[in-house]
């Protein structure tokens, strides 16, 4: 990659000015005041009159992308506009035209990010997405430059600020699902229509985004088992803490049998180890790699001034190519050795969470379901129970079993006369110590 740039100044384009763009925008110009090199030179926006938080200079606001895109005076393109299009198609035409590329957006990423890096390549110069997951925290760069010489071993992580802060809040407080859910929309954590969140998409998008830099292979996010926090309950909390868990939504990807399992869903997660206790809306990143051993990444994981810090740094990396030429770190090439694993193959300990007749022999017909699957269960506990109903909540934790056999186990389960339903099947996650 060749230096560019317009004589001391390097000129940046905002696609989207909203809340991370206006933090992006005003960090552009409080640095050109510091004798920075940057010039924020346009910003896309559909509404130009509009009142915005930042005072942009005059002509700076446009309405038309080809202002931005096709500009001489425009060397960075920051794209901060979210969705899949048209941030898809802008992308495509900003590296196409030799302008170098930051974003943060997860979904173009996760679904384009393969065909992008090829583009940007083919035209010398550089996409760059740290604030595409984890916002804040520095997880992107590290993992395709300080830990190049690692092979990565396995992430796991909490990457969704909207779900940690329902879960903390059911996990300390006793809320229900719906109350946190509405507590964290009232508090602008979540968005009215939470379905991003709490059906797991954004952690698919982010977990794709960060497989594919630590283990070179393609992960296309609709391959990524996913599972969402709904089924969640307040007892699943009461009944966890008491066997000595808390329940977070994990996203991991690790190396298994000769290939790469990636799975998004709650877990139990034991209540001695550091990640139960990363609440309300931080997010944490742990990576193992073969050489550093385990590492440890935890900050805000959104909100404007974290993602703008990301978004700055990869702009101002692409000024130092601009200024200085050189290249950023690549992703790592396509390992054709390391496949894919299902999920069925996944092995672990589950809880399960029944409503069963409260009556003799229920507990043998369901240990019955579990064996004849090669299930054993490591412990019974028999918690609420309704009299006048005539039933109990029954929760079994089993030793480790295979989760397609698992999965066969609560179908047959559940069609026992003696169970009113399988409320709640929740997966526990495993530590050296106790793997």
């Amino acid at each position: 990659m060749s230096g560019r740039g317009h004589g001391t100044s390097i000129g940046i384009g905002l696609l989207g000015l909203g809340v991370v763009g206006s933090a992006v925008a005003s960090a552009v110009i409080s640095s050109r005041k510091n004798g920075s090199e940057l010039n924020l030179r346009s910003a896309l926006v559909r509404d130009p009159s509009r009142q915005r938080a930042v005072k942009l200079p005059q002509g700076t606001l446009v309405t038309d992308a080809s202002a931005v895109l096709d500009s001489q005076n425009v060397d960075v393109v920051v794209e901060l506009m979210g969705g899949e299009q048209p941030a898809f198609d802008y992308i495509c035409r900003a590296l196409s035209g030799g302008k170098h590329v930051v974003t943060a957006n997860k979904e173009v990423i996760s679904k384009h990010g393969e065909q992008l890096r090829e583009l940007a390549a083919e035209n010398g110069v550089s996409l760059q997405y740290e604030a595409s997951v984890g916002g804040g925290i520095p997880i992107i760069n590290p993992l395709l430059d300080d830990l190049a010489a690692n092979e990565i071993l396995g992430l796991r992580a909490i990457i969704n600020g909207t779900t940690n802060y329902i879960l903390t809040q059911m996990a300390t407080g006793g809320a229900s699902f719906e109350d946190a859910l509405s507590d964290a929309q009232r508090l602008g954590y979540a968005e009215a229509d939470p379905t991003a969140d709490v059906d797991a998409f954004d952690a698919v998008y982010k977990i794709s985004i960060l497989a594919r830099l630590a283990f070179g292979v393609s992960v296309p996010f609709d391959v990524i088992y996913r599972e969402g926090i709904r089924r969640t309950a307040a007892q699943d909390f009461r009944y966890a803490d008491e066997l000595g868990y808390t329940i977070k939504l994990l996203a991991a990807a690790r190396r298994e049998d000769g290939g790469l399992l990636v799975r998004v869903h709650p877990a139990l997660v034991p209540a001695n180890v550091p990640m139960a206790k990363v609440e309300g809306v931080l997010n944490v990143v742990e990576a193992e790699g073969d050489l550093v051993g385990p590492l440890w990444f935890q900050g805000r994981g959104a909100g404007a001034e974290p993602t703008a810090s990301a978004v700055m740094g990869d702009v101002r990396r692409a000024a130092a190519v601009l200024r200085d030429g050189g290249s950023v770190p690549q992703a790592r090439p396509i390992d054709p050795d390391l496949s894919l694993l299902a999920m069925a193959e996944h092995e672990c300990k589950y809880y399960v969470r029944l409503t069963v007749r409260d009556s003799p022999g229920v507990l043998a017909q369901i240990a019955g379901a579990l064996g004849d699957l090669d299930i054993s269960i490591a412990s019974v506990l028999q918690m609420d129970a309704d009299p006048e109903r005539g039933s109990a909540d029954l929760v079994i934790m089993t030793h480790p079993a295979r989760e397609a056999n698992m999965q066969r186990a609560v179908e047959r389960i559940d069609a026992l006369g003696v169970v009113d339903t399988v409320a709640n099947l929740i997966r526990v996650e495993s530590y050296p110590d106790d793997r």
